[in-house]
C-alpha cells in the first residue's frame, strides 16, 4: 500500500510539472509571437531632420543638439544644424526659408523673434513639413509643439534666489533681450515675484543687453552709473551674464550679486570663481532630444487621433530648470 502511495504521488507531481512546462512553452511562445508583431521605431538613414537656431555657434546649442544627435541615433535617422550666425531676424527667416525649400523630414526650431518667423514657421507646415519649436517660442504659429523652460516660473525662480542673497532686502536691476519672447517672460517672473512678494524690494531698470556681452557691460554698466546703489543684477541671458560680470569686476563692486541664465563654460567659472552668485541651468538635452522624437512621431502620423487607443503629443513640454551655484557647479561642466 506504501510504496502504492508513493507512485501515486509520484505521478502527481509529474503531471502537474508537465502540465508547467506546457503552460510556460506556451505562454513564451505567444509572448515571442507578440514581440515580433511589435516593430521596432526606427527610420531611415536618408530621413533627415533639421535644427535651426540663430547665434549658431554659441556653446548654449550644443547640448541641445547633442540631445537631438542622440535621438537621431536611436531612430535611426540623420540630422543637420543650421543656423543664422547671428543675432538677426531676417537672416533666420532666410535660413529657414532655405531648409523648407530642401523639403526635410521636420525641422525644430528657436524662434529668435515671438512673431516675425510665424509666417515663414507656417509656410511649412502648409506644405506638410512637421514643425516643432524649443527653447524660445512662436506661439501664433502653426508649430505642433514647444518644448521648453517655462520661461515664467524661471524668472520667478531667479527672484527668490536674488531676495535670499540679499536677505529680502534692496534694489536690483534686470540685463534682458526684449525683443524676444522666452526673455520678456523670464523678465516679467523675476519683477513680478520682486514686487509681489518682496516689499523691501525694488526693480529699478530694466536695460536691453541685445544677447551680447559687450552690450550687457554697456548695460551694466549705465545701471551702476544711474543707480550706484544697486545690489543685485538679473541677466537672462548666458552674453547678459558675462557682460555683467564683466562690469562688476572693472568697476571693482564685487559685492553686488549677480544671477545669470545657462551654463556655458565662461558662466560657469564665473560662478566658480564666485562672481556671479548663481545661473539658471535649462534642460537643453532634453529640448534636442523630444524635438525629434516629436518630429518623427509627427512625420510618421503616429500621433493621429484617428487611430484606436492613440493620443496626440503634448502642445507644451517644460523641460526643467535647475540652480547652479558654487556647491553644485562642478556637476555642469561639458564632459
Amino acid at each position: 500500500m506504501r510504496m502504492r502511495a508513493l507512485i501515486v504521488a509520484y505521478a502527481g507531481l509529474l503531471a502537474m510539472f508537465i502540465a508547467y512546462v506546457y503552460h510556460y512553452q506556451h505562454d513564451m511562445s505567444r509572448v515571442r509571437s507578440v514581440n515580433e508583431d511589435i516593430s521596432p521605431l526606427q527610420g531611415k538613414p536618408d530621413e533627415k531632420y533639421v535644427m535651426v537656431t540663430f547665434q549658431s555657434g554659441m556653446d548654449y546649442w550644443k547640448r541641445c543638439l547633442k540631445g537631438f544627435e542622440d535621438a537621431a541615433e536611436a531612430l535611426n535617422v540623420s540630422v543637420e544644424y543650421r543656423g543664422a550666425t547671428q543675432y538677426d531676424v531676417n537672416e533666420q527667416v532666410t535660413v529657414l526659408e532655405q531648409v523648407i525649400a530642401r523639403k526635410p523630414a521636420g525641422i525644430a526650431i528657436s524662434a529668435i523673434n515671438p512673431t516675425a518667423l510665424t509666417k515663414t514657421i507656417n509656410k511649412a507646415v502648409e506644405e506638410g513639413i512637421p514643425v516643432v519649436l524649443f527653447d524660445s517660442n512662436a506661439s501664433g504659429s502653426k508649430a505642433f509643439s514647444f518644448l521648453g523652460t517655462n520661461n515664467y516660473s524661471a524668472g520667478v525662480t531667479a527672484a527668490h534666489e536674488m531676495a535670499k542673497l540679499l536677505k529680502n532686502k534692496g534694489r536690483v536691476a534686470v540685463i534682458t533681450s526684449p525683443h524676444q519672447l522666452n526673455h520678456q517672460e523670464r523678465t516679467r517672473g523675476f519683477v513680478e515675484t520682486i514686487y509681489q512678494k518682496y516689499p523691501r524690494m525694488q526693480v529699478v531698470a530694466v536695460k536691453n543687453g541685445k544677447g551680447d556681452s559687450m552690450a550687457s557691460k554697456q548695460a551694466a554698466m549705465e545701471i551702476l552709473q544711474d543707480y550706484p546703489d544697486v545690489q543685485g543684477i538679473f541677466a537672462t541671458e548666458a552674453n547678459g551674464g558675462v557682460g555683467m560680470a564683466e562690469a562688476v569686476k572693472e568697476l571693482n563692486k564685487k559685492e553686488i550679486k549677480l544671477i545669470s541664465f545657462d551654463t556655458e563654460k565662461q558662466t560657469l567659472d564665473l560662478v566658480k570663481g564666485g562672481v556671479i552668485a548663481a545661473t539658471l541651468a535649462q534642460g537643453t538635452w532634453n529640448m534636442g532630444y523630444w524635438s525629434l522624437q516629436f518630429l518623427f512621431h509627427l512625420h510618421h502620423r503616429l500621433t493621429s487621433p484617428l487611430r484606436s487607443g492613440d493620443s496626440t503629443l503634448p502642445t507644451y513640454v517644460d523641460t526643467g530648470i535647475t540652480i547652479v551655484t558654487r556647491e553644485n557647479v562642478d556637476h555642469f561642466y561639458a564632459r
